[in-house]
């Protein structure tokens, strides 16, 4: 979906190694699954967050499968600025794109 819309990807296999990144590369939005190895989303969220200045804000869209109303809490209360439940459907993704990336 993503090469489908244009976009340049780069990948993390654990939330520690999504930090790595953040921190090396100049990424206009982060799509942040919150079960991962090592590191979960939400911890990953609250170091980008804690590394930020306030020149540097990157947008961080939570991917889960659990679509609770406490879960989208739990990622907004960790930082993320928006949520998508799994299975992601294109139409969300993109709406999702053009609300945060001009």
């Amino acid at each position: 979906m993503l090469e489908g819309m244009g976009c340049t990807i780069v990948e993390a296999e654990s939330g520690d190694i999504a930090v790595k990144m953040w921190e090396s590369e100049d990424l206009d939005l982060v799509l942040m699954d919150c079960q991962m190895p090592v590191m979960d989303g939400l911890e990953a969220t609250r170091m980008i967050r804690s590394l930020e200045t306030d020149d540097r804000h990157t947008v961080i869209v939570a991917l889960t499968a659990s679509a609770l109303v406490t879960d989208a809490e739990a990622c907004r209360d960790a930082g993320m600025d928006d949520f998508l439940a799994k299975p992601i459907r294109t139409n969300d993704l993109v709406n999702c794109f053009r609300k945060w990336i001009s």
